[in-house]
């Protein structure tokens, strides 16, 4: 299967989850940035940091992409998240902000 060609920054911050880079995770979101992980939201830096380091960079979670698609400032990222805390196909939707991402949605794929 070839790789997806995924558009930044969403590109570079899957990376950086993959990599378990929590710095550049939390680098990644504007400063009111938010995860919307099930319907639970988490607003800046503070709250996204408490809830990634349990549910995501914390449990050393990997996405493997397998859809992009591409509708003006919204990429949607489907892929397998395979992690110490969920596993299972998951869609990510991600509100670009310019270079950064002003919001992360977190749903079943």
């Amino acid at each position: 299967m070839s790789e997806v060609e995924i558009p930044e920054p969403v590109a570079s911050f899957v990376d950086a989850v993959n990599r378990h880079d929590d710095a550049a995770f939390l680098d990644a979101f504007t400063e009111t940035g938010v995860v919307d992980d099930w319907g639970r939201s988490f607003t800046g830096r503070t709250e996204i940091k408490g809830w990634s380091d349990v549910e995501f960079i914390g449990s050393r979670g990997v996405l493997t992409p397998e859809e992009v698609t591409v509708a003006g400032d919204v990429v949607t990222v489907v892929g397998d998240w395979r992690s110490n805390h969920a596993n299972g196909r998951s869609k990510f939707v991600f509100d670009v902000d310019g270079d950064r991402l002003a919001k992360m949605t977190i749903r079943e794929g």
